[in-house]
């Protein structure tokens, strides 16, 4: 049991998923077997669905890892899409890379190495979908960035912001991961009592929260 929903309604939810394509399929085992985290399954279909009714054109993701998520959101973006996506682990672009030209995905999507926060600050152009998937104890301090980079009618999708519970739990908090814990809390904080701003928070996958501006309604 993930510290989000009860067991049974996971398995169920995941018995509802059909098998993923051989690309997702054969990247999916490697991370298992590796050890890499990559997103949940839950988490990778309700990107699916985002993308299939949003056709953003232009993407920005946040942790790279091997590359799963950027092949998975250019599989459902618009058709000519452009993936923007930041890791600061070499090895873990290297093998991002080999995926992305193995399915021939290269002018698809751009991988930008360094620091997300400084990436971040050098990126001007604008999106239509930003997907935080690093650097979890820093969403709050990417969120003016995201924010600056994201279309009037973008979306941003932050995953893990309930992490294994604990945002919604001191009892599950683990001493060193109160830091964390903290700073994701702040982050669901800021957009949910931003008045510019309306959030959903999803408890799926370790949660999902998908945040868009306000439409302002004349009085």
């Amino acid at each position: 049991m993930s510290g989000i929903t009860f067991d049974y309604v996971e398995q169920y939810i995941k018995s509802l998923i059909c098998e993923e394509s051989d690309i997702l399929r054969e990247i999916e085992e490697f991370a298992h077997k590796n050890l890499v985290p990559i997103v949940q399954r839950e988490t990778a279909r309700f990107l699916e669905v985002i993308l299939t009714i949003k056709k953003p054109a232009k993407i920005l993701e946040l942790g790279t890892a091997i590359g799963y998520s950027s092949i998975l959101m250019s599989m459902y973006a618009n058709e000519n899409s452009k993936i923007t996506t930041i890791e600061r682990d070499i090895n873990m672009i290297e093998e991002a890379k080999k995926n992305i030209e193995k399915y021939g995905l290269t002018s698809k999507i751009e991988i930008k190495q360094g620091d997300c926060l400084e990436v971040l600050k050098g990126l001007k152009d604008k999106y239509d979908l930003i997907f935080m998937d690093a650097g979890k104890g820093h969403y709050n301090h990417f969120l003016p960035e995201c924010l600056r980079l994201l279309n009037k009618d973008g979306i941003i999708v932050a995953d893990n912001v309930l992490f294994r519970g604990m945002v919604a739990n001191d009892e599950l908090v683990k001493r060193r991961k109160i830091t964390i814990v903290k700073r994701m809390r702040s982050y669901l904080d800021i957009v949910s009592k931003d008045k510019g701003l309306i959030t959903s928070v999803i408890p799926m996958g370790d949660g999902i929260a998908v945040t868009t501006r306000r439409k302002i309604i004349d009085e």
